[in-house]
């Protein structure tokens, strides 16, 4: 994988160098190990279906160089497309904020873009947030308008990592209101999680020719935080470090799954997280002096290209689980990182086409 990604790099150099403004300063800046240097990553939504299978949308790695890797804001809804829709279910949608003219929200929250972003600081320090408002909707609940099938939603919720220093990485997960559907109406339900017996959703798919009874089935759902980094739904690329900071919401849903005489079919288990971030360094980091503020680069600072839309991985011999993931975690901080390490190593000055 190394070997391809640095072919790669070569390969698209002179464009990367060309199309990126302030990545000339960065020749002279050492790259971070790939493999054991500090590394952050940010995911906006993934989810586990059962033992079928996975759903892992774009996932954001820090670049090897200052700099930051942000989820494009076209990334509205999961799932995105048929792919998607195949492993997570025809039943279910995860909103990411941004809305058309109907909102699955509750009235007064607004349409927004997600911020969803990991980056390494101008001292090499990893970071990561995701910030955003989220609704899940059960499509299977038939109402005239989104809202009226939406059964969660967390509203002003953020997660944020940063590994400072072996013994200065810290975590943080917010949100400003959790709403949870009750006898028909969207109401609040404190900001610190949610534990909930019987609640009026179906299950993200359907079995063929299983009679379900929707007034019958229900579910159990229990939102938490993130508080460690097996809790996270990730790509193996994804890794930790002797020091790791992870933060994000959990989302763990049980299934009843009845008949019209309330009859259990089935148990459907679901789990989702959303905004999962993490940061790592090695035991041994020590962060370099300060010269840039904010979350990543300053702005002269290279930013990462834009992530490569998901796509699907087959199941592994040893594995029988289907994955679909984003391939933004590889695309932008090491292909950057890469290019970087080989114009420095060259000397050589990049020529530019004047068009």
């Amino acid at each position: 994988m190394t070997r391809f990604v640095t072919k790669l790099a070569a390969a698209t150099a002179a464009f990367a160098l060309a199309s990126v403004p302030g990545l000339a300063s960065a020749q002279t800046t050492q790259a971070v190990d790939e493999k054991t240097g500090p590394v952050s990553f940010a995911n906006v939504a993934s989810v586990r279906i059962g033992d079928s299978g996975s759903l892992i949308t774009e996932t954001q790695r820090s670049p090897l160089t200052p700099g930051q890797s942000k989820l494009s804001p076209d990334r509205t809804v999961v799932p995105l497309n048929d792919g998607e829709r195949n492993t997570f279910g025809k039943k279910w949608d995860i909103n990411l904020g941004r809305y058309g003219t109907q909102s699955p929200y509750p009235a007064g929250i607004a349409s927004r873009d997600h911020n969803v972003l990991a980056a390494l600081q101008q001292t090499t320090v990893p970071t990561a947030v995701a910030e955003s408002n989220y609704a899940l909707i059960d499509n299977g609940n038939g109402g005239a308008k989104p809202a009226d099938n939406t059964v969660l939603v967390l509203e002003g919720a953020k997660s944020a990592v940063d590994c400072g220093s072996p013994g200065k990485a810290t975590s943080s997960t917010s949100v400003g209101k959790i709403w949870v559907r009750d006898n028909g109406t969207l109401r609040q339900a404190g900001a610190s999680g949610v534990d909930v017996k019987g609640l009026k959703l179906g299950p993200p798919s359907v079995v063929d020719n299983e009679n379900i009874s929707k007034d019958r089935t229900t579910s159990d759902l229990v939102v938490s935080r993130v508080t460690a980094f097996d809790q996270l739904i990730r790509q193996s690329g994804w890794r930790n470090g002797d020091v790791t900071a992870v933060a994000g919401w959990k989302l763990d849903i049980v299934t009843h799954v009845r008949d019209a005489a309330g009859k259990d079919l089935r148990e459907a288990r679901t789990s989702i997280v959303l905004g999962g971030v993490s940061c790592a360094i090695p035991k041994n980091f020590v962060a370099k002096p300060a010269g840039g503020t904010g979350p990543g680069a300053a702005p002269e600072q290279p930013a990462v290209p834009g992530t490569v839309p998901a796509g699907g991985i087959p199941p592994q011999a040893a594995d029988s689980t289907r994955t679909v993931v984003g391939l933004g975690l590889l695309g932008g901080g090491i292909l950057i990182g890469a290019a970087a390490m080989l114009v420095h190593r060259r000397r050589k000055p990049v020529p530019v086409r004047e068009k």
